[in-house]
C-alpha cells in the first residue's frame, strides 16, 4: 500500500510543476512570444534546422533526454533508503529539472539554436565559452561511449531485445518517410506503437546472438562497434528521417511502459521491502550528502539535457511557446519514469521481505538498470498477468531504446560541437559534417577500446567522473540562464537557487571523487576531475564578474 502513496504524492507534485509552476516560468519569467521567429524557421536547412510538430519534437527530446539514466541513477540511489530519494526526484523534477531543460531550450532559441557552450560566449564572454565547451565534450564523451557499452551488454545478457531493438529503427525510418508526405500523426502513433510492441512479442521467442568470437572480438566488443557505425550513419541524417520518428515512438512506447508500471502499482498494490532510511549500510558506503544528488542526475536535473535542449531540439521547436511543453514536460516525464523505478527497486516485487532488499542492496553500486528490470517485471506479472519472460523482455527493450535514442542524440550533438570548434577556430575542416562525426565517433571508440582493450569496455573507466561533472555542467547552464535574464533585467532568482545548490553540491562531489582516486592513484581519472574543477571556479569567476557589472549598471541607472 506503501507504493500506492509515493505514487499519488509524486504524481500529485509533478502535476503542480507542469499546470502552476511552469505557466509562471513561461509567463513572467521566460516570456515566451508567439511570435518570435525561431532558428528551426529562420535557418531551415531540411538537415538540423527543421520546423517540427511539438508533440513529435517532445518525443525526440524526451527519449534522447531519458535515456538509462533515470532507472540506473534511483535504482543504485535507493541505497540510502527511498525517502531521501523520492523527496530529490520529485522537488528536483518540478523546481530545478524543469526550469533548467526548459531554460536551456529558451535560451538556445533566442540566440539562433547555439549549444549552451557556444552562447555562453554571447552572455558571459569568450573565456566561458572555451572553458564551457571543454565541459560539455566531456560529458558527451562519457555519455556515448558508456551507453554503447550498456547496450552492447544489454544485447549480449538479454538477446530476446536484439531484434525489437532493430527493429525499432524499420518503424521508424517507415514512420518518417509517412509524416513527410503529411499522414496523420494519430494514426502513424498507433500504428507505429502496435509494430513495436508486436516486435517485442516476436523477440521474446526470437534470440539473436553474435558468435563467440567475430573479427577476432568477443560479442561484447561487436555490438559496440556496430553501434557505433549505426549512431554515424543516423546521426548525419536529416532529423525527419530517423531522429524524429524514432524518438517519438520510442516515447509513445514509454508512455505505454509507464501506464503499465503504474498501473500494475494500482492494481497489485505491493508493499515497499526498501527501509525509509537505510541503517544497515556498508562500512566504506559514500555518504547521502552529497552523493545522492550526482546518483540521481537524469529525474532530478541533469547537465546533459542542457546540451540536448540547446543542441538538436531547441533547432527543430517551430514557436517559442512550444518551449514549455517540450522543455518542461519532457522533465516531468523523466521525473515519471524515476519515480516508477524507485518503487519497482523498493518493493515486494524485486524483493519479498526487507531481509532480501538488504541482501540485493549489500553494498552501493550492486544494483542498477537489471534490478529495475526484475523488479519492473515482475509488478507487471503480478498486476497485469502478464507472463514475466514477456515482461522482462519489454523493459529490457526499453532500456535499449532510451539508451539507443541518447546515444544517436549524443554523436550528433558531438558533431555539432566539433562543428563549431571549427566555427570559432576558423578550421574549415572542422566544419565538414562527415569530418566532424568521424572525430566524434574516433574518440568514442579510442576511449572505449584504447582504455578497455579488446573487451571495448574502456568508457567505464572514467564513468565515476560523470555523476559530479553532469551536474556541474548542470549548475553552469543554470548560471548563463541567470546571467541572460539578469541582462534582460527579469527576476533570476528561480534559476539561480537551483544553480547555487546544484554547484555546491556536484563540487562537492567532485572533490571526494579527486581525493578517492588520488588515493587509488587512477591519474587519469585525477587530471579529468581537476580540469573539471578548475574550469567550474573560473566559469563561475567570469559569471561574477559579468552579473556584478549588470547589477553596477542597473543601480547608476535608477539613481
Amino acid at each position: 500500500m506503501q507504493s500506492v502513496m509515493i505514487v499519488v504524492l509524486g504524481i500529485a507534485g509533478m502535476t503542480f510543476g507542469w499546470f502552476v509552476y511552469s505557466k509562471f516560468i513561461a509567463e513572467k519569467i521566460y516570456q515566451l512570444d508567439a511570435n518570435f521567429v525561431t532558428p528551426a524557421h529562420e535557418l531551415n536547412d531540411g538537415v538540423d534546422y527543421h520546423p517540427t510538430n511539438k508533440y513529435v519534437l517532445w518525443g525526440h527530446h524526451f527519449t534522447s533526454v531519458a535515456g538509462a539514466a533515470p532507472i540506473v541513477g534511483p535504482a543504485i540511489a535507493v541505497y540510502w533508503g527511498w525517502v531521501p530519494a523520492v523527496l530529490w526526484v520529485t522537488i528536483g523534477t518540478i523546481f530545478f529539472a524543469g526550469v533548467h531543460d526548459f531554460g536551456a531550450l529558451w535560451a538556445s532559441a533566442r540566440h539562433k539554436g547555439k549549444s549552451i557552450g557556444a552562447l555562453s560566449e554571447e552572455v558571459v564572454g569568450s573565456r566561458t565559452r572555451a572553458l564551457f565547451m571543454v565541459v560539455i565534450f566531456l560529458v558527451l564523451l562519457m555519455v556515448n561511449a558508456v551507453f554503447g557499452v550498456v547496450i552492447a551488454g544489454a544485447f549480449v545478457q538479454t538477446s530476446t531485445a536484439v531484434f525489437p531493438a532493430w527493429s525499432a529503427i524499420v518503424v521508424a525510418l517507415i514512420i518518417g518517410q509517412l509524416l513527410h508526405r503529411n499522414w496523420s500523426l494519430g494514426l502513424l502513433s498507433v500504428v507505429g506503437v502496435a509494430a513495436l510492441y508486436g516486435s517485442i512479442i516476436v523477440g521474446s521467442n526470437l534470440p539473436i546472438a553474435l558468435p563467440e568470437s567475430m573479427f577476432g572480438l568477443s560479442p561484447n566488443a561487436n555490438w559496440i562497434i556496430i553501434l557505433f557505425i549505426y549512431a554515424a550513419i543516423a546521426s548525419m541524417l536529416p532529423v525527419w528521417v530517423l531522429l524524429q520518428p524514432r524518438d517519438y515512438i520510442n516515447g509513445m512506447q514509454l508512455i505505454v511502459g509507464l501506464i503499465l508500471l503504474y498501473g500494475a502499482v494500482l492494481l497489485s498494490m505491493p508493499d515497499i521491502s526498501a527501509p525509509a532510511f537505510n541503517n544497515q549500510m556498508a562500512e566504506d558506503a559514500p555518504s547521502l550528502v552529497p552523493l545522492l544528488f550526482v546518483t540521481i542526475a537524469c529525474g532530478a536535473v541533469s547537465g546533459f539535457h542542457g546540451i540536448v535542449a540547446s543542441g538538436t531540439t531547441s533547432k527543430q521547436i517551430d514557436k517559442e511557446t512550444d518551449a514549455r511543453f517540450v522543455g518542461y514536460l519532457g522533465a516531468v516525464g523523466e521525473g515519471t519514469l524515476a519515480l516508477i523505478t524507485l518503487v519497482a527497486v523498493s518493493s515486494a516485487a524485486l524483493a519479498a521481505t526487507p531481509e532480501i532488499w538488504h541482501e540485493i542492496y549489500d553494498k552501493y553500486g550492486t544494483a542498477g538498470a537489471g534490478t529495475f528490470i526484475q523488479g519492473g517485471a515482475q509488478m507487471i506479472s503480478n498486476g497485469w498477468g502478464l507472463p514475466f519472460g514477456m515482461a522482462q523482455t519489454l523493459l529490457a527493450t526499453m532500456v535499449v531504446l532510451f539508451a539507443g535514442t541518447t546515444m544517436d542524440s549524443g554523436v550528433r550533438l558531438q558533431r555539432y560541437i566539433i562543428q563549431e570548434w571549427g566555427e570559432i577556430y576558423s578550421i574549415p575542416i572542422f566544419k565538414r559534417g562527415v569530418f566532424a562525426t568521424l572525430i566524434a565517433v574516433t574518440c568514442c571508440l579510442l576511449l572505449a577500446f584504447g582504455a578497455g582493450g579488446a573487451s571495448g569496455s574502456g568508457g567505464l573507466i572514467i564513468w565515476p567522473l560523470f555523476g559530479s561533472t553532469n551536474q556541474i555542467l548542470a549548475g553552469l547552464t543554470l548560471l548563463v540562464i541567470s546571467v541572460m535574464l539578469i541582462k534582460l533585467g527579469r527576476p533570476a532568482r528561480f534559476t539561480m537557487v537551483p544553480m547555487i545548490f546544484v554547484l555546491i553540491t556536484s563540487s562537492w562531489a567532485a572533490l571526494i571523487k579527486l581525493k578517492e582516486f588520488y588515493e587509488a592513484g587512477n591519474w587519469l581519472l585525477v587530471t579529468i576531475d581537476l580540469i573539471v574543477v578548475i574550469t567550474t571556479f573560473m566559469v563561475i569567476l567570469e559569471a561574477a564578474s559579468v552579473i556584478s557589472k549588470e547589477k553596477k549598471k542597473v543601480h547608476e541607472s535608477t539613481k
